[in-house]
């Protein structure tokens, strides 16, 4: 059987059996687990007895490292249940099922525990439906022999999409939707298409957001599908919830991927990862969620100029471009690729001077920012606004050393049959390829602006004017006019152009006396998409606008002659 046609079964036996006891989009809380623990059931199934035995032989910690020695396998279950022996004892089926949970493995164990089963299996067990739903789920064939752990990370992640689906308020915090990460994937690989070739090749993806995992596991198939499938890749991430990095790990398990590398805790004050570097990075990170309460900790790390945010800190309110610069830190030194969806605020919130001026001037200066691509609104399950994919690098190609592309993808998608909570809009492959190809083209086009670096930056200017008392200007005690702070005006002038040539220009022919007040300049950086890619539409005549209300009138049978005299 195919993945989707093995989702669709699961999916099925879940809600003949959860229906009217559970709302649709809390199956998910149920499915996933149960999805894991009938995994490893039928992975585990030729060791069964033997681990009951050896776990009567060993006894105390020891116990476990050698009944994995003994199985070939890194986790087990010692009880004497699994799903499909726990209906030969009816009448004590939820004791038994929770004894059947006691039995695994502390690795097994730490992930079962964060899905907070417990109050679903008691709500099962009272309406009397525990039973039925651990033997149909039973029933279902996931041994190895049959679902290979690709296809059950097909599997886990078709029922992790459909879930998402169903759950419109929250769904958006833990899972981007597959047609944004294709988009994502597809950039930060294609682009280092050469120095993917060959075999025993190993590589490192990381993702300080990792939510369910998604961004890890569909980059990893993205590359081995479109690029090298010889290359072995190394899935790193944290995550901040408890459930949902359970969920990941489920994901990792039984894909067949390292649970260890998946931590859990907010990346931003307890970077697991502390030291290690990255080939690759994908993220989501939340918008517009408050740090407020690490302000402690990243304010005194923003202050050590070799600390991960030393770039700057944005408002408190924005933590978007502090998770930019944890991945930044993680750059491999010979070469790393970023990319990172995030909404528009890390474009042009905070002046010159601000936080977010000065991470946005930290990163342009050093050449790191590779792409930016505005996407359609209405693509996420939880919001509609704008997003953008910003593509980084520090290790440009020739062509693209001291440039930036911005690409206008806001047009290329499809309307979606049935909306998903806010998400009405897709991108096609057919959308996905035109904007990759328009990347990779490196070409000024209709939908493609590439700028010098230097291009979003400027300078913003004091300008002051002489303080005026009795028709005569004021003076300080060097003899100085004194500024009129009243009057104090301030320029924006792009860092192409000369100071004094705009001022000669500008200033000058309209205030003779004023000056510029050097000491107070302040280099900003911000980038404008709308200003980039705005088309001016002409305003109709009064004249073609007279001739319509006239069509309309003959349709409206002369209601409008009057107002027209």
């Amino acid at each position: 059987m195919e993945h989707s046609e093995i989702s669709s079964l699961i999916w099925k036996v879940c809600d003949d059996e959860l229906r009217g006891l559970f709302k649709p989009h809390e199956y998910g809380d149920i499915i996933l687990p149960f999805l894991l623990l009938r995994r490893i059931d039928c992975v585990l199934e030729p060791h069964k007895d033997k681990v009951i035995e050896l776990n009567k032989k060993y006894e105390g910690k020891a116990a476990t490292k050698l009944i994995q020695q003994e199985i070939k396998q890194n986790f087990f279950n010692s009880s004497k249940y699994d799903l499909n022996r726990l209906k030969q004892d009816s009448e004590n089926i939820k004791i038994n099922f929770n004894n059947y949970l006691a039995g695994y493995s502390d690795n097994i164990l730490g992930i079962i525990e964060n899905f907070q089963l417990q109050k679903p299996i008691d709500k099962l067990n009272k309406a009397g439906r525990l039973l039925q739903f651990i033997t149909k789920f039973g029933e279902i064939n996931l041994h190895p022999e049959t679902v290979s752990n690709h296809q059950m990370g097909q599997i886990f992640e078709e029922l992790l999409r459909l879930s998402s689906e169903m759950s419109n308020e929250t769904s958006g915090e833990h899972y981007t939707p597959r047609d944004v990460v294709n988009l994502l994937t597809s950039m930060v690989f294609s682009q280092d298409r050469d120095n993917l070739q060959g075999a025993s090749l190993v590589r490192s993806i990381f993702d300080p957001c990792c939510g369910t995992g998604g961004m890890l596991t569909i980059g990893k198939e993205w590359a081995h599908e479109h690029i090298n499938n010889k290359i072995k890749f190394n899935l790193f991430g944290q995550e901040l919830n408890p459930q949902t990095h359970s969920i990941c790990q489920s994901d990792m398990l039984i894909a067949g991927e390292s649970t260890d590398n998946i931590k859990q805790g907010s990346s931003l004050t307890e970077d697991k990862f502390s030291g290690e570097v990255f080939d690759y990075m994908l993220s989501n990170p939340p918008y517009g969620v408050s740090w407020k309460s690490e302000k402690d900790f990243i304010k005194n790390e923003g202050n050590n100029e070799n600390g991960r945010f030393s770039g700057g800190t944005p408002r408190i309110s924005d933590g978007q471009l502090l998770f930019l610069q944890h991945m930044i830190s993680k750059m491999e030194p010979d070469a790393a690729r970023i990319g990172i969806v995030l909404n528009g605020s890390p474009l042009f919130t905070g002046d010159a001077g601000s936080g977010e001026s000065n991470i946005r001037k930290w990163i342009i200066e050093n050449d790191m920012l590779e792409c930016i691509v505005s996407l359609p609104n209405q693509l996420f399950f939880n919001t509609g606004i704008p997003t953008y994919i910003w593509i980084l690098t520090n290790k440009k190609e020739d062509k693209r050393k001291g440039k930036v592309q911005l690409i206008n993808g806001a047009s290329f998608f499809n309307l979606m049959r049935k909306a998903l909570g806010n998400k009405r809009k897709e991108i096609s492959p057919d959308d996905r390829k035109r904007i990759l190809q328009t990347y990779l083209d490196f070409e000024e086009t209709e939908h493609s602006k590439i700028f010098d670096n230097n291009y979003f930056g400027y300078t913003k200017i004091t300008i002051e004017q002489p303080k005026i008392e009795k028709g005569e200007i004021v003076k300080d005690g060097k003899g100085q006019p004194k500024p009129d702070t009243k009057k104090r005006d301030e320029e924006r002038v792009p860092l192409s152009e000369d100071i004094d040539a705009y001022i000669a220009r500008e200033v000058t022919p309209h205030l003779p006396d004023a000056w510029w007040d050097e000491t107070k300049d302040k280099i900003g950086y911000e980038i404008s998409f709308n200003r980039e890619f705005f088309k001016y539409v002409p305003l109709r005549s009064l004249k073609d606008i007279k001739k319509d209300l006239l069509n309309l009138d003959q349709e409206t049978k002369g209601l409008l002659k009057e107002i027209l005299k």
